[in-house]
């Protein structure tokens, strides 16, 4: 079942010659209880999408659908904004320093609460429980927490409101490997229970491979590729996906031999060129590259690809006829 459908997404920030376009034309959907995730380099638009999806910031045009339901044309409705909810990068940033962890994490539940789901302190203390940590955190603030806590308190926070969506923007970046596992434990467990839909944003593509079922690969406010975790990890399409992958800590010699390194720099948002936008550091380009926009085709059952170098049968046809 869809829980989560994004279409014709467009967030561009500024106006005339000053304007920047952070995502340009993105789908994607979300199934209930699944995890996709979003990776590439930073200043993609990863973050910018998760904000729009989430509800913090608008879209300059487009959908996000939650259930069925226009987010933006409902944010004044609790019940609705209760259903998606964020855990940032930096707990310590996220985290009121002002606030005791109790009161962090009832913050939500008392703005966005409809008063029948009982009492918030016993809520509390529940959300601290779930989240592997005891009543005595209740009276800490952030600065008395360690990093792994910190982030532990952030997710109690988006979970106290039971959402069905929640969005992880880099949820583990800021944690050393024995904390990151066993936050990852953790979010695996509560999706198990809660059936809750996780779009989690990172670089660590370690981290993504052990907890997505999806991966979508953005490039310059474009998703330039999408398939299940293990099927675009061992066989990706895109040219900028494989040297992503290649340049990842990832031992893996077959994969890496496969890899022609990237030239170039990555373009300004702001001065984007006509056709493919990774054409200038792309070793498969094709003058068609350069006049003409690939769009997000199958190259197989569930693996979509944006190149005019796979030969997808619906890209091929379009170049051919000159619809592209």
């Amino acid at each position: 079942m869809t829980l989560l459908s994004v279409r014709g997404l467009y967030k561009t920030y500024g106006s005339g010659a000053s304007s920047l376009p952070a995502v340009r034309g993105v789908d994607l959907e979300l199934g209930r209880g699944e995890t996709l995730a979003l990776v590439g380099e930073s200043g993609c638009g990863k973050s910018s999408t998760a904000r729009v999806v989430v509800g913090l910031a608008r879209p300059t045009s487009g959908s996000v659908l939650l259930n069925g339901e226009n987010l933006h044309e409902r944010l004044h409705d609790r019940t609705v904004r209760r259903q998606a909810q964020m855990v940032f990068q930096h707990p310590d940033q996220s985290l009121n320093p002002h606030f005791t962890v109790g009161r962090t994490i009832a913050e939500p539940a008392r703005l966005l609460d409809d008063g029948g789901k009982g009492d918030v302190e016993a809520r509390v203390v529940e959300a601290l429980r779930t989240v592997g940590l005891g009543p005595e955190y209740l009276k800490r603030r952030s600065r008395e927490l360690s990093g792994g806590q910190q982030q532990r308190v952030a997710i109690a926070r988006a979970l106290i409101c039971d959402p069905e969506l929640v969005v992880l923007d880099e949820p583990t970046a800021s944690l050393d490997q024995s904390v990151r596992s066993r936050v990852v434990a953790l979010l695996r467990q509560l999706q198990s229970e809660r059936q809750v839909g996780y779009l989690f944003i990172s670089h660590d593509l370690t981290t993504v491979r052990r907890l997505a079922d999806r991966v979508a690969v953005m490039y310059l406010g474009r998703i330039v590729e999408i398939a299940p975790t293990e099927e675009l990890f061992e066989d990706p399409q895109h040219p900028y996906t494989k040297a992503l992958l290649a340049a990842a800590p990832i031992a893996d010699p077959r994969r890496r031999n496969k890899v022609v390194p990237l030239a170039g720099e990555t373009p300004s948002p702001a001065r984007l060129p006509v056709g493919c936008a990774f054409q200038d550091r792309c070793p498969l380009v094709h003058d068609v590259c350069r006049t003409h926009q690939p769009l997000l085709e199958p190259s197989s059952r569930l693996h979509d690809v944006e190149c005019f170098a796979v030969p997808t049968p619906a890209a091929l046809a379009g170049v051919q006829s000159g619809e592209r």
